[in-house]
């Protein structure tokens, strides 16, 4: 399975519009591939929340979306086309942090609103309304479980991801560059005690006057850091084997001996 992660920048000289062509325009250029991986808010910058507003459209039929489909289904690609300002319901709902998966035809097949809104009173935790429920979304190679950014912090959604059979985690983000240290921490131990793929795709430049710290990261379900990429814009491409996580969990069994919130389903 082939992976590729899409490490844009966020320019604020660049329009919304024109940088939409240009990812299309990249997803494009990964034909052959199996799944494409955007990062968080790209279209506005995850740090600016006063602009959330104004760039706020439908998770299903907005531009993103058009745009989107059109490239994954040219491409012939599993997307996950990190996440945009959803507003819903349309044009006087709340506003969420949405992610979009698209299936090679160029079909919706799965959203995730995001769970944890960062910011601590400010920001997109005031502008934007909570997810309330996980996304596992079943893919032919794999189940890929789908967080975003800050739910990186929170181990207990991604365990509860596993009990949905996830075995592939994907997480777009918009991290900062002066928090790249737990960027690198967390993505590896989410790795290694849920024994899964990570695919953790963030943003480059600065924006809102914060500093992306890029290094987008796949690392293996034995907590090796198989790709990184360094602080600019870049594309990052791993060969992963859909059976390794499987046969990680069989070889070091230890999410057999999980006792505390175990699924009883």
């Amino acid at each position: 399975m082939r992976a590729t992660l899409l490490q844009i920048e966020v320019d604020p000289a660049e329009t919304t519009a024109d940088r939409r062509r240009r990812a299309a325009g990249l997803v494009r250029a990964q034909a052959g591939a199996d799944l494409v991986v955007l990062p968080e808010l790209w279209t506005v910058g995850a740090f600016a929340s006063d602009d959330f507003a104004g760039g706020a459209e439908p998770a299903a039929a907005g531009p993103t979306a058009e745009a989107m489909s059109a490239a994954a289904r040219d491409a012939g690609v599993w997307l996950h086309a990190g996440s945009v300002v959803e507003r819903d319901p349309w044009p006087d709902g709340p506003l969420y942090n949405t992610s979009l998966l698209f299936a090679p035809d160029g079909a919706l097949h799965a959203v995730y609103r995001k769970i944890h809104r960062f910011g601590f009173d400010r920001g997109e935790a005031v502008v934007m309304a909570a997810g309330e429920r996980i996304v596992a979304a079943r893919l032919p190679q794999a189940v890929l479980g789908l967080a975003t950014c800050y739910d990186l912090r929170f181990p207990e959604q991604f365990r509860l991801l596993v009990d949905e059979g996830a075995d592939m985690l994907v997480v777009p983000a918009g991290w900062p560059a002066r928090r790249l240290a737990h960027w690198r921490v967390l993505v590896q131990a989410r790795a290694v005690e849920n024994q899964a793929y990570v695919l953790a795709c963030g943003t480059a430049g600065t924006h809102a006057g914060v500093e992306q710290a890029g290094h987008s990261m796949v690392v293996d379900p034995w907590g090796t850091v198989l790709a990184e990429a360094g602080p600019g814009e870049e594309v990052l491409t791993v060969d992963l084997d859909p059976a390794r996580a499987a046969a990680t969990r069989a070889e070091f069994p230890v999410l057999r001996d999980r006792v505390l919130g175990v699924s009883r389903r």
